[in-house]
């Protein structure tokens, strides 16, 4: 049974998942850390920093892809899986305002809407019901996703990605105050039915649990 186990656990998607939480001190240190001319083996940081990021990002669609097309959906992976894309944005987005490039109050608005989601969704769950990703939270993904790359080049690099991630924040910022005021909405819908005796059969991943698949930044 244990060997089952692993076997079921260690395959590509999971291992880009948890190739995915690796490079997310790496990225960190790229942005943060102070080399002696701003480079890396003749690269700028900002250059390596979001080519990690893109890369980082990449992963998540790919692994989703690979285990819907090869039939490695696991329980392991959708745990991971949310958890590894909550690790890199909000590293990405701290890295930003340590940087000055992000406002913090936009990026405790992001991550504390990601907080209250994350929390809502789990007594849901446990209560052995779901709450579906909102097309308005797959639209902040989307823009914060955008941000995040256009504020690491723009400084030093091209001037009019920084002003357009600076619009994409402010896209990313509002899409995660109206997601969470219609999360809190259906939430309040779903706490006046029944609950089930227990999780929904099938439903492995609290924050993710109406996810058909994997294979996006959690919404």
């Amino acid at each position: 049974m244990c060997h089952n186990i692993k076997s079921e656990t260690v395959n590509l998607p999971n291992t880009l998942t948890i190739g995915r939480i690796f490079l997310v001190p790496l990225l960190v240190v790229v942005l943060l850390t102070s080399f002696d001319g701003r480079e890396v083996l003749g690269v700028s940081n900002e250059v390596l920093g979001a080519a990690i990021f893109a890369l980082a990002s990449f992963t998540d669609w790919l692994d989703g892809f690979l285990a819907r097309r090869h039939g490695q959906v696991t329980g392991f992976g959708e745990w991971m899986d949310p958890l590894a894309d909550k690790l890199l944005i909000t590293a990405a987005l701290i890295s930003l305002v340590q940087l000055g490039r992000a406002p913090a109050w936009m990026v405790a608005v992001i991550l504390g809407r990601e907080l209250a989601v994350t929390v809502l969704r789990s007594f849901i769950y446990a209560r052995g019901q779901t709450m579906p990703a909102s097309s308005i939270g797959k639209t902040k993904m989307v823009a914060q996703v955008t941000a995040i790359l256009l504020l690491i080049l723009g400084p030093g690099h091209i001037d009019v990605f920084f002003v357009l991630g600076q619009a994409a924040l402010w896209v990313a910022t509002g899409a995660a105050l109206l997601s969470a005021i219609d999360y809190t909405r259906r939430f309040n819908v779903v706490l006046g039915t029944r609950p089930t005796s227990g999780p929904v059969s099938g439903v492995t991943a609290p924050d993710d649990a109406a996810r058909p698949s994997r294979g996006r930044v959690s919404a």
